[in-house]
This record gives structure tokens, C-alpha cells and sequence, in this order.
């Protein structure tokens, strides 16, 4: 009897160690899988750039500067998101992406306040289209980030918790990070596209 209790026991254990294992696995998988969505989105975003400053490109003749500064915080965001797409556990890759992105954005949010002296360009249809998507896409990439962040959160508390730290800690597992606004005033505003 005492061996069949002991045999339960053990059987118990091994089957408590395997479901917390495949948890942290599901976990960390989630959280990968949020970022593809987000990566999704910021590829849409980063494509529909260009064409932006290239419509842009014809009626601000003068704001030159503004433009490449645009397509080289672009360049820079396409970058940092694909060695966070590589790894997105790697939370220094990620934080380079959210201070790009905050780049990107508040370079953005610049050519969209010159535009303002250009009532042709926000006449434009190309122009309204492209704004159009990239509100759209801005939305989606707002959802996509927000449920990366809870996968993450799930998952970091998983790995945290008594006794899965035990587990994850044998295991490798390490935690995810959260994407952030970066500290600079101006980049935690939302891209306001009005045309």
C-alpha cells in the first residue's frame, strides 16, 4: 500500500513538472506570436511611408529636411524591428525598437504639422488615401502592442510565481519585455494624421 501512495505521489509530482513546463512554453510561445501581429502592422506602416513622403515630396519643396528625416527614422524603425523579430525576448533589441518607433513617430508628427502650410497637399487624394491607412494601421498596431504586452505580462508572472521561478530558471526561461513609450515628451504623443 505504502508503495502504491509513494508511486501516486511521484506520478503526481512528474505530472505537476510537465504542466508547468508546457505552461511557461505556451506562455513564451504567446508572446512570440504577439509580436509577429505587431510586426505585421509595422511592416504595413513602414511601407506606407515612403509613398507618403513621396507625395509629400512634390508640394514641400522647401522642408526637404523634415522629409529625410522621416525616411532615415523609418530606415532605422524597419531595423530595430527585425532583430526584435529574430528574438522577441531579447529585451535590449526591444527597447531599441520602442526609442525608434518614438523616433519615427515624432518625426512623423513633424512633416504632418508643416503639411498644415500646404493646403494642396491636404487636398490631395493620394495623400488623403495614404493618411486614410495609416490611421488604420497606427490603430491596429495600438491593439497589436497591447495584446503583446498582456502575453507578456502572463508569461513574466508564470516564470515569477513559486515554484515556476524553479522551472524557469532550470529551463532558460527568461523574461519578456514590454514595449514602452520611450521618456521624451513629444514621442509618447500619438501620431496625429489630419488631412
Amino acid at each position: 500500500m505504502g508503495l502504491i501512495i509513494t508511486l501516486v505521489v511521484i506520478a503526481g509530482v512528474i505530472f505537476w513538472a510537465i504542466s508547468t513546463y508546457n505552461s511557461m512554453v505556451a506562455g513564451r510561445n504567446r508572446f512570440k506570436n504577439g509580436y509577429a501581429q505587431i510586426d505585421v502592422q509595422l511592416k504595413r506602416r513602414y511601407d506606407l511611408i515612403p509613398n507618403l513622403v513621396e507625395v509629400a515630396k512634390g508640394y514641400m519643396k522647401h522642408e526637404r529636411e523634415t522629409l529625410e528625416a522621416v525616411i532615415q527614422a523609418r530606415n532605422q524603425a524597419v531595423t530595430a524591428n527585425a532583430q526584435v523579430s529574430a528574438d522577441p525576448s531579447d529585451a535590449t533589441a526591444v527597447q531599441a525598437l520602442s526609442r525608434s518607433e518614438g523616433a519615427l513617430a515624432s518625426s512623423l508628427g513633424k512633416m504632418f504639422a508643416l503639411s498644415e502650410a500646404y493646403p494642396d497637399l491636404k487636398a490631395n487624394e493620394n495623400m488623403l488615401q495614404l493618411t486614410e491607412e495609416l490611421t488604420s494601421t497606427e490603430n491596429k498596431i495600438s491593439f497589436a502592442r497591447q495584446a503583446y504586452n498582456d502575453s507578456v505580462m502572463q508569461y513574466n508572472t508564470s516564470i515569477e510565481q513559486f515554484p515556476g521561478n524553479i522551472f524557469a530558471g532550470m529551463f532558460g526561461f527568461k523574461a519578456g519585455e514590454l514595449l514602452q513609450a520611450t521618456e521624451a515628451p513629444e514621442e509618447r504623443k500619438a501620431v496625429k494624421v489630419s488631412f
